[in-house]
């Protein structure tokens, strides 16, 4: 029997222990916190999302508990982060750009094809009357289940299968939203949806697609086309039924040049995620076009993304071509957030092993000039994004006629 002396002893470890743990718990939760309203008014409001509704439900969701644990120091930045089996989770400005376009309602029933993580059904449980999520890949889908089970968000119902199908005993819905990319929109979804209600989908080719807001009207949709963007494809037979599939033996920039703007937006096309970026009708070192990036603020994301699949199995290397001018061009205080072309490569499973600069380009130059580097191309390469601006680094950039020509090993 222990002594009272050493009893009492032991009773005060243990309660210092638990005070130390619920301090260290209170301080975590406020630095999650405050990240997350970092990341709201950093990446979010800043690139144009007014709903307070939605920014009311990105400051609340913990994002950090979709997200690995090897990647939760990165859950609040704006990228899209692996989950494992090939999927990833959407950027923060991503989902919340959804979600407002969709217009949510406290009474809307909503179906959501693409379960993934959670994250965005998590975000819309705030918002609406009842979220329906179906995930093809069984193991993510009872991973998301117990996730928002145990978060209690118990509005929303997922079960695991192909989300191309519907759920049509749950129809009709008031909304439908796609987070993976089908090159159509599947006719389940279509019959599903109430008349009046509306269908966000990014659609195209695998890694070249647009985000569409489809409304029903008397049994027919009405599109309008928004801004590009880049999704995981969502796997089984709908995707391996692809018209056009990705070429990973010849990797390529669509609109390097910058000449296309098909629907007149203001936006190169075939570039996603931009931020702080002018496409330019004058002054381009080739053709009519070209981009300028500009910002004042360190950290800030002055960017351009393309994908594209490669096989770094039979291609060796890249050459890559680039012509730019600069105008008081600063770094930033991390040492990626350099004015720059980088290319990122991601392996089988999506996951950021590599990332390789052309540049930095540092300070003022007088007109025009012309860069060309060979890289090398990592075996395990099967994915590769190209990203272009300033990258959290300051000043102007302008970037012109942008080719990328792969060798064989």
């Amino acid at each position: 029997m222990i002594g009272q002396p050493v009893r009492r002893v032991v009773l005060l470890v243990i309660a210092v222990s638990l005070l130390a743990n619920g301090v260290a718990f209170a301080q975590k939760a406020e630095a999650f916190k405050e990240a997350r309203e970092k990341m709201v008014s950093e990446y979010i409001v800043r690139e144009g999302v007014t709903n307070p509704r939605v920014l009311a439900s990105m400051r609340q969701v913990p994002r950090h508990e979709f997200v690995d644990r090897a990647q939760r120091p990165l859950a609040y930045n704006d990228s899209s982060l692996p989950i494992g089996y090939k999927q990833t989770i959407s950027p923060p400005f991503v989902v919340a750009y959804m979600t407002e376009t969709l217009d949510p309602k406290p009474d809307d029933r909503v179906l959501e094809i693409g379960t993934g993580s959670g994250f965005q059904a998590a975000v819309l449980s705030n918002l609406v009357k009842e979220v329906y999520s179906i995930e093809i890949v069984e193991p993510l889908g009872k991973q998301a289940a117990e996730r928002l089970k145990r978060l209690k968000y118990d509005n929303v119902t997922t079960k695991v299968g192909d989300g191309y199908l519907g759920w049509e005993e749950h129809a009709p819905f008031d909304k439908i939203i796609v987070t993976c990319s089908p090159e159509s929109v599947p006719q389940p979804l279509v019959d599903q949806l109430k008349d009046g209600g509306k269908l966000l989908v990014p659609l195209g080719e695998r890694y070249q697609q647009v985000f569409h807001l489809y409304e029903k009207k008397d049994g027919k949709l009405v599109s309008t086309k928004l801004i590009s963007t880049l999704f995981v494809p969502m796997t089984g037979k709908s995707e391996d039924q692809r018209q056009v599939k990705p070429d990973p033996l010849h990797p390529n920039v669509l609109n390097g040049g910058f000449e296309e703007d098909a629907d007149n937006d203001g936006y190169a096309d075939h570039w996603h995620h931009l931020r702080l970026v002018t496409l330019l009708s004058e002054g381009a070192a080739e053709g009519k076009r070209c981009v300028l990036f500009e910002s004042s603020a360190r950290e800030r994301l002055a960017q351009g993304l393309q994908a594209t699949a490669i096989d770094g199995t039979k291609i060796g290397s890249l050459q890559l071509k680039v012509q730019y001018k600069i105008e008081g061009t600063k770094a930033g205080a991390e040492s990626h957030e350099q004015p720059a072309l980088v290319v990122h490569f991601y392996d089988e499973n999506r996951r950021l092993f590599e990332s390789i600069t052309v540049g930095p380009w540092i300070g003022t130059t007088d007109d025009w000039r012309s860069v060309s580097k060979t890289i090398t191309v990592p075996p395990k390469s099967r994915e590769m994004i190209i990203r272009i601006g300033l990258n959290g680094g300051t000043g102007k950039l302008w970037l012109d006629d942008v080719q990328l020509t792969p060798k064989l090993r």
